[in-house]
């Protein structure tokens, strides 16, 4: 790789975890969540996510909130690097989804009177969880390959809307107490099995866009939106993801292979535990590679 002039950053809310992270030399910025009472940070109060300890926690009850990182936060990660006469590139969650990229403008507003000719690149996935993170391999990818910034925008300027997301929820409560997708309305108060298909649009945010009863039926309709969107899958990491719904998410994995062949570049990955505040536990979905969102 040649010595590039900036440093690649993300948030764990793309499902980044350290070990991927220092793959591709990502710096990762901790999205914190409020559960019993107690905010942590994840990959900073902890090494490892526990991952079926916290759904399980869900499961049992437990209410979890989310919050923002203040303008500090930010500065916190980002000035070593501006002393040292690196620009970064911020490869991060969808920031149509929360107020935290607000303290994030106060961040660079500061930085910039202190450091002119550094430059925060922010590249918005539009996305979280496994979305994001198919888009941070990507765009790792390109890193490791001695890509520039300018290199990296413009491939993101019509990538990022070609990776689509379509999963289910198994638990609607969480995502009704979150208010975070549109038209989820329109599938509560239906009778017990019935389960919401979600995706993520170009304005990242979820919409629920589809219903089946039962779990093989929703499988079904998501294999369906994969098979009819999917665009030069092969080439493409496909990433399952799920909340601690470890056979599901196989199942939905033999089902792409059967579907693309046994070589499909296929990725299976734990929600992250702030995303997962949101969505709950049970939860499954597919990204992959589409002629659109």
């Amino acid at each position: 790789m040649q010595n590039l002039n900036y440093v690649l950053f993300t948030d764990t809310d793309t499902d980044v975890t350290p070990q991927v992270a220092a793959e591709y030399g990502y710096h990762l910025i901790s999205m914190p969540y409020t559960l019993n009472e107690k905010e942590i940070f994840p990959y900073v109060d902890f090494d490892v996510f526990d991952s079926h300890n916290f759904y399980e926690t869900l499961r049992k009850g437990a209410k979890p909130y989310t919050s923002g990182l203040s303008p500090k936060d930010y500065v916190n990660y980002f000035e070593p690097f501006f002393k040292d006469g690196k620009n970064v590139l911020y490869v991060h969650f969808s920031a149509a989804m929360s107020g935290t990229f607000n303290a994030l403008a106060v961040a660079e507003k500061e930085l910039k009177e202190k450091y002119p000719d550094r430059m925060i690149y922010k590249l918005d996935t539009k996305g979280i969880t496994i979305l994001s993170y198919n888009i941070a391999r990507e765009v790792g990818d390109m890193y490791l390959q001695g890509k520039t910034v300018d290199e990296i925008l413009r491939w993101a300027k019509t990538e990022v809307d070609k990776f689509a997301i379509y999963f289910f929820a198994n638990d609607l409560s969480f995502f009704r107490r979150s208010g975070r997708v549109k038209a989820l309305a329109a599938v509560m108060g239906n009778l017990l099995g019935i389960r919401p298909v979600i995706y993520m649009g170009s304005d990242g945010m979820m919409t629920s866009v589809d219903k089946a009863r039962g779990l093989n039926a929703t499988i079904d309709k998501i294999i369906g939106y994969v098979k009819n969107l999917q665009d030069d899958i092969v080439n493409h990491r496909v990433i399952v993801g799920h909340s601690d719904s470890p056979e599901i998410a196989e199942l939905v994995k033999d089902r792409l292979k059967r579907e693309f062949g046994d070589d499909l570049n296929v990725e299976t990955v734990t929600v992250n535990p702030t995303a997962g505040c949101h969505c709950g536990p049970d939860g499954v979905g597919v990204c992959f590679h589409a002629i659109h969102r």
